[in-house]
């Protein structure tokens, strides 16, 4: 059905930063589930109603039909399912719906929906017949009350009127009861005469005032009888009496008495209750048939029906007596029964539910107190006991629940209210009601550390992937707001992303994510964030440090003298006398305190004739050097650190006794160099004049045979063109180069300072010795590679030549490179004393 019309009103009501604004609409019974009955939003904003920014709008705090209206999310206002007013509301003349709503600014809208009645239901009577009995002798103007039809329908709709068909003999008068409804009374308009007619069968008919009109009809059927003289007679048609609700069974309501004139039993008079009384009154009271003495006969409660009308009739014994009739109308008067009643109208009527962010103010439920009394005696005030953050704020119809303090759900997360109403009845009633309001948590605390510094010692060398420490923060919200997650802070160390160093899991546990180096990295820091799982996260930081420990790790490594393959020469005069100081051996270590403090000593050699100090390392003479003294003197010198597990390095010195030396002359490092750079310009010139004799050899004798070992005459050989004039070569017009290696690899020559008087091989398998070393007369032709110095500091570096692979040198000579020629077992100069070995190369 359509919508009547809406009656939109607000009435502003402040209290405090509060408002109620007040909606009605009316609308028609009969609509069918899904009907839009308004917009509340809408209307709301029009009334002035301040809304939030959010969906749901509106919030339902109670609502008197939920089975029959709905608020949805947007704020309209929908029918569930078809209203049938006259199901709820009977004969009541104003039937409402209330709904009572907030915003979420904490503003409060009270909703009355009036559900107007429509003409869907016909007057019914109880029964299909009615049978009376009337005296032949009754007098025109002698009324009959009948029993009436019933239309749950109201006001207009309901009945509205009576008629009687046909209406020739009696005739009808309508009548209006107390409670709105019509009744209708026979009246006799023309005497009436047994032996004539002693039936009459009429047609009754109720009907509404609905448009189109409804009705409902029963047969009526008159029983003529013979005459009795005289009837009994009230004093009134009318009486009004007043008893008291609650009154005790037998109570007196009130005596009737019908008089009679008649004599014997044509004037003993019998009272009764018409048929058509309520069977709630004739439950409620009971008359005496012969006194006509009403009592109390049930339990009277003003609250349920404040108002009872009683029909009575007196008829006497005597054969064809007309009945008297009249109306009792007992008040029952209201007293103080009722103690308040309290409902609290919230989303759970059992636990109430506030955040702890709530401001002051804030509306968490409404409570409506109740007293069915009447008058003073349902005039309630209530209050909140305790010292509680809440107070109530009281409007007509209800009160609402508001925070009064502030509120923190880590220090108390529940408070016990107690509602105290009491009546102005006397002596007054109270009543009580005890409730939970539950505070709910907000991200309001970010997480905290335990501390705000944490540090660990980790030994170098540690395994990736070893745990380093734990950190903890807590946060006292509950569920995702207080679920903490941990993540690294990006920042960088030396460089490099703090996060290839630690990495942090979810409980906070911190793991190394490579093995650290204390000689690289000794401390760093960085963050690691905490963070909630609210919305929006709250965060806290707190810093690590880490302190990498040192292990005994480095090897010593020799620095002064300088080494060749491990060795040095130094020369000392021949008439050096006691604690004549040899040399200075000093050594590195990176690593530090014990594991890098170095004690030196000499392990091996020619040990009585020199000493060192533990500490400096000066190497000194115990003894002189006699006559018979040995040319040169070895000792094997040994530098160890003070780790747990000690590392060393060794030197072995070879010592040279030279009678040219003044003794007081100590060996420097210009003298060394001197002495090297002679050495090195003979070893030179010596293999620059052994290069030319061989390849010129080799060259003469077999032209296609080309050995591995005779490398002159391999690289001489090729497709050059022979010049007609020959070239005297210098050593600087040869060199020796690697083919297909990294320009960082360098070529070494070296010989021993006996290579003037024999060569013996050339052996690419073997370590390149050091200048001077008397313990072999081999030559190495070496490739050295930066690499392979890098990663044996303190070894001599050695190439390995294999077949004709890669990395084989070339010869240049006058900057020409040779070309590439096959070997040939050996060079005829030297096939006579030549061998071939399993390491690969050919051999004296």
């Amino acid at each position: 059905m359509d919508l009547v019309h809406v009656i939109l009103c607000f009435l502003l009501c402040w209290t405090g930063a509060n408002a109620v604004f007040n909606l009605k609409y009316t609308v028609e019974e009969e609509l069918r589930a899904g009907t839009k009955i308004a917009n509340v939003t809408a209307d709301a904003k029009v009334a002035g109603f301040v809304l939030g920014n959010r969906q749901p709008y509106l919030r339902v705090i109670s609502n008197s039909e939920p089975r029959w209206v709905n608020l949805s999310p947007a704020g309209l206002l929908i029918t569930k399912q078809k209203i049938d007013r006259d199901a709820v509301c009977r004969q009541t003349p104003k039937c409402f719906i209330s709904l009572e709503v907030m915003s979420n600014s904490m503003e409060i809208c009270v909703i009355k929906i009036e559900i107007i009645d429509v003409n869907d239901n016909a007057p019914r009577f109880p029964t299909s017949h009615i049978d009376i009995e009337i005296s032949e002798n009754a007098a025109p103007g002698t009324r009959f009350p009948l029993e009436g039809a019933s239309d749950p329908d109201s006001g207009s709709n309901g009945i509205q009127t009576y008629t009687i068909t046909p209406n020739d003999i009696f005739g009808l008068e309508i009548k209006t009861r107390g409670d709105g409804s019509k009744i209708a009374e026979l009246v006799v308009e023309k005497t009436l005469d047994r032996e004539t007619q002693a039936r009459y069968t009429f047609e009754l008919t109720a009907e509404d005032g609905g448009d189109p009109p409804k009705s409902g009809t029963v047969q009526l059927n008159i029983k003529v009888i013979d005459s009795n003289d005289n009837n009994p007679v009230f004093d009134e048609p009318v009486y009004t009496v007043n008893v008291m609700e609650n009154s005790p069974i037998n109570t007196l309501v009130i005596d009737l008495n019908a008089t009679d004139p008649d004599e014997g039993t044509n004037g003993e008079v019998v009272y009764s209750f018409i048929n058509f009384v309520s069977n709630l009154t004739k439950q409620m009271f009971k008359i005496d048939p012969k006194t006509g003495v009403i009592t109390v006969n049930g339990v009277l409660d003003h609250e349920e029906l404040h108002i009872h009308e009683i029909d009575v009739q007196a008829k006497d014994l005597g054969p064809n007596s007309i009945p008297a009739h009249c109306k009792v109308i007992v008040n029952v008067i209201d007293i103080n029964d009722n103690a308040p009643e309290i409902k609290l109208l919230s989303e759970n009527s059992e636990v109430v539910e506030v955040s702890e962010n709530a401001p002051l103010g804030y509306v968490i439920a409404l409570v409506r107190v109740s007293d069915s009394d009447a008058g003073a005696n349902g005039k309630v005030q209530c209050r909140l006991q305790g010292n509680v953050p809440f107070r109530l704020n009281e409007f007509e119809s209800f009160s609402t629940l508001l925070v009064d303090g502030r509120l923190d759900r880590e220090q108390r997360d529940t408070y016990n209210l107690t509602i105290l109403a009491e009546d102005s009845g006397y002596p007054p009633l109270r009543s009580s009601k005890s409730f939970a309001v539950k505070v709910t948590d907000e991200n309001d605390n970010p997480p905290y550390f335990t501390k705000p510094h944490y540090q660990a010692m980790v030994l170098e060398n540690n395994v990736p992937g070893a745990f380093l420490l734990a950190v903890s923060a807590r946060d006292p919200d509950l569920g995702m707001n207080g679920t903490v997650s941990y993540e690294i802070i990006k920042s960088e160390v030396r460089g490099m992303s703090v996060e290839s160093y630690v990495t942090v899991n979810s409980n906070g546990e911190i793991y190394g994510v490579r093995a650290f180096n204390h000689e690289d990295t000794r401390t760093f820091e960085f963050k690691v964030s905490a963070k909630d799982g609210g919305d929006p996260p709250l965060t806290s930081n707190a810093t690590v440090r880490i302190v990498v420990l040192d292990v005994n790790d480095n090897t010593p490594v020799m620095t002064t003298p300088p080494l060749v393959n491990g060795t040095a020469e130094v020369s000392i005069p021949k008439n050096a006398g006691v604690g004549y100081l040899v040399t200075q051996i000093k050594a590195d270590d990176y690593d530090e305190g014990e594991n890098g403090r170095l004690t030196y000593s000499i392990s091996e050699g020619d040990m009585a004739y020199f000493e060192i100090d533990q500490i400096n390392g000066e190497v000194r003479t115990t003894k002189t050097f006699g006559e018979g003294a040995k040319p040169s003197y070895q000792i094997t010198v040994v530098a160890h650190d003070h780790g747990q597990t000690s590392l060393s390095a060794s030197a072995y010195i070879v010592i040279y006794l030279s009678p040219d030396l003044n003794a007081q002359e100590q060996i420097g490092p210009v003298n060394l160099s001197l002495i090297f750079i002679i050495a090195l310009g003979s070893i030179a010139v010596i293999l620059f004049v052994t290069m030319i004799f061989v390849a010129v050899k080799c060259k003469r004798d077999n032209k296609e045979i080309r050995t591995y070992n005779c490398r002159v005459a391999e690289y001489s050989y090729g497709n050059q063109k022979k010049s007609s004039k020959k070239k005297k070569l210098s050593k600087n017009d040869i060199r020796l180069v690697p083919r297909d290696v990294e320009e960082t690899d360098k070529m070494n020559v070296v010989s021993c300072s006996s290579l003037t008087s024999s060569l013996n091989y050339f052996d690419y398998h073997q370590q390149t010795l050091p200048l001077g070393c008397r313990r072999s007369e081999s030559t190495f032709l070496n490739v050295e590679n930066q690499n392979s110095r890098n990663a044996a500091p303190n070894h001599g570096y050695h190439h390995t030549f294999t077949g004709q692979g890669p990395q084989q040198p070339d010869l240049i000579i006058n900057g020409m490179p040779l070309p590439e020629v096959r070997f040939a077992p050996v060079c005829s100069i030297l096939q006579p004393a030549m061998a071939y070995s399993e390491r690969g190369g050919w051999v004296a």
